[in-house]
């Protein structure tokens, strides 16, 4: 029988360091155009009447995001408080795995030119942010008769 000097658990923490150094050092953009692993993670979709931004963010107050939409380019920020107890400096509390983001936010989403800036709304349900943004009606084309 062969006896192993470490421990399987030390490969696993080694294979969970390299994919986060990976992770923060992979600035290659998506299919989207940003970055992986963004916090909060975002659906965005359409409609023939709407466009559909869902952020996926449980545990803030809503009072605390900002929503805003400027020349095309919807942006969700905020903060997301650590809930852990500090490490003590008499070693009693300590901290060994910590995988939830906490800190400042900030989420950037390019519109298309028939989004509405009038027609937006946002709403928090169980940890989930929907912003959803009105198209202008299009103008139809209309036959001009020549004279």
């Amino acid at each position: 029988m062969a006896l192993s000097l470490f421990s399987r658990d030390l490969f696993a923490e080694f294979d969970r360091l390299q994919r986060d150094v990976q992770q923060a050092f992979d600035l290659t953009p998506s299919i989207r155009g940003h970055a992986r692993g963004g916090y909060p993670a975002l659906n965005v979709g359409s409609t023939p009447q709407s466009f559909e931004v869902y952020a996926f963010a449980p545990g803030l107050d809503p009072a605390s995001i900002d929503v805003q939409l400027d020349r095309g380019i919807l942006s969700v920020a905020g903060e997301r408080r650590s809930a852990l107890p500090e490490p003590s400096q008499d070693g009693k509390t300590s901290l060994h795995i910590n995988e939830r983001f906490a800190g400042s936010f900030r989420r950037v989403v390019s519109l298309p030119d028939d989004a509405d800036p009038e027609g937006v709304s946002a709403s928090y349900t169980d940890g989930v942010l929907r912003v959803s943004v009105q198209r202008r009606q299009a103008e139809q084309p209309r036959r001009i008769t020549v004279q």
